[in-house]
């Protein structure tokens, strides 16, 4: 026997912008990039791996605004190990996310191959991706949010992209490697800082996102205020970050992991849990089983981080490309992240499974909460011993139940919508 489920909706503070060239143009020109960058000369504009919001319409913006001015701008992917770890498999990824050079109106210039431009205090050998290091200025553009592998005042974000990105495959290896020995947050500041002292780091473009996944905050800053900057930013992506309402969950089920969606997969402040040697895993929320049914295609195949499931579909496992996986995990230092769970040809077996590893609780009474992923949180559905809490809330609204937990004749729930 199955609980009935109900379908709730998530109210998240936070403001939106409803005009992202409009404001992407303001603060270019509040940060009077035009007194630096000169007609002529060309910027090299930096685009990640993830999956942030409206990021085409964010860098077309830049490209436009620095064409007016004269300048010459050009696009590289700034993602690490990311793509396969291969030019080709970048400009892949940029594809995907719809910049191209048809539809930004510049070049994209794509290369695994680095320089190296100095040493951190501690020796740490700084590298620039090989077309950054070749242009008249560098614009670095990045959502700024919780990392996935740390806690800290500066995460992920600004200085995040100068360290993994601009360092390409070669660079994201000596930084992690470095983690181990120095930890995150101070290996992330310390190339931040040396790559604005050595590289032609010109303005930052940070972009925050609210609870439902729209873009929230742009903000300009000159490279002498990205680390002051950011401590801000870092603080407010926090206050208005996405998270589950309930601190303690028997079962959650995940109908979707990808590196799109968080670069761990599955956002680790939102599961609990993390696999890292060296840093602590978060205390909340306690999560005694997690089941993911599938994994995105845009994430290339790339499972980083299935090994924070319990339980994963047969339908994910044949999805894993093995080759990308690997090769982001080890450049990660977390070989355990790539780790298959036990796997199920039904969401029932499933289903089943981890709701029998839960302790002396009857599968009707348990805390069950399905999810689309751990990007989208607005709405999610919950199990009936999770209703007293959802009607104590005026942050939570009922939108539909109760309906049973129901499987289809072949053992499969019904697609998430």
């Amino acid at each position: 026997m199955y609980p009935n489920m109900y379908r709730i909706r998530q109210t998240f503070e936070g403001p939106v912008i409803t005009d992202i060239p409009a404001t992407v143009r303001a603060e270019l020109a509040r940060a009077n990039v035009a007194s630096v960058i000169k007609p002529g000369q060309t910027v090299a504009l930096t685009v990640g791996s993830r999956g942030v919001a409206n990021i085409a319409t964010i860098i077309k913006a830049v490209a436009d605004y620095l064409q007016t001015i004269g300048a010459k701008p050009f696009v590289i992917p700034a993602m690490g190990s990311h793509g396969g770890g291969t030019a080709d498999g970048q400009l892949d990824v940029l594809r995907h996310y719809g910049i191209t050079e048809d539809s930004m109106g510049v070049p994209l210039h794509a290369s695994m191959e680095v320089v190296q431009i100095g040493e951190t205090p501690d020796g740490i050998p700084v590298w620039l991706d090989k077309y950054a290091s070749e242009a008249d200025h560098i614009g670095v553009i990045n959502r700024v949010k919780p990392h996935t592998d740390f806690s800290g005042a500066i995460e992920s974000g600004l200085l995040k992209m100068m360290t993994i990105g601009l360092g390409k495959y070669r660079g994201a290896q000596h930084y992690h490697r470095a983690n181990v020995q120095y930890g995150y947050e101070h290996v992330i500041r310390t190339v931040g800082r040396t790559m604005l002292q050595q590289a032609q780091i010109t303005f930052g473009l940070g972009v925050i996102e609210n609870g439902y996944d729209q873009t929230a905050v742009i903000r300009a800053v000159r490279a002498p205020e990205f680390e002051a900057t950011e401590l801000e930013l870092q603080a407010l992506s926090k206050q208005l970050a996405a998270r589950l309402p309930f601190d303690f969950i028997h079962l959650l089920i995940i109908e979707e992991m990808g590196k799109n969606i968080s670069g761990a997969g599955m956002d680790t402040k939102v599961i609990g849990r993390i696999m890292n040697i060296i840093e602590e895993p978060p205390k909340h929320p306690r999560i005694l089983r997690i089941y993911v049914r599938d994994l995105h295609d845009d994430s290339y195949g790339n499972a980083t981080g299935v090994g924070l499931a319990d339980f994963v579909s047969r339908r994910l496992v044949h999805k894993i490309d093995a080759t990308a996986t690997y090769i982001n995990c080890l450049t990660g230092l977390s070989p355990e992240s790539a780790r298959i769970p036990m796997t199920f040809d039904t969401d029932r077996e499933a289903v089943e499974a981890a709701l029998g590893t839960i302790g002396r609780v009857k599968p009707e009474e348990a805390r069950i909460v399905r999810i689309k992923n751990t990007l989208l949180l607005e709405e999610l559905e919950v199990s009936e011993a999770l209703l007293p809490e959802v009607k104590q809330r005026d942050t939570l609204e009922i939108l539909w139940g109760p309906k049973g937990l129901i499987f289809d004749s072949n053992g499969g729930l019904p697609t998430f919508a």
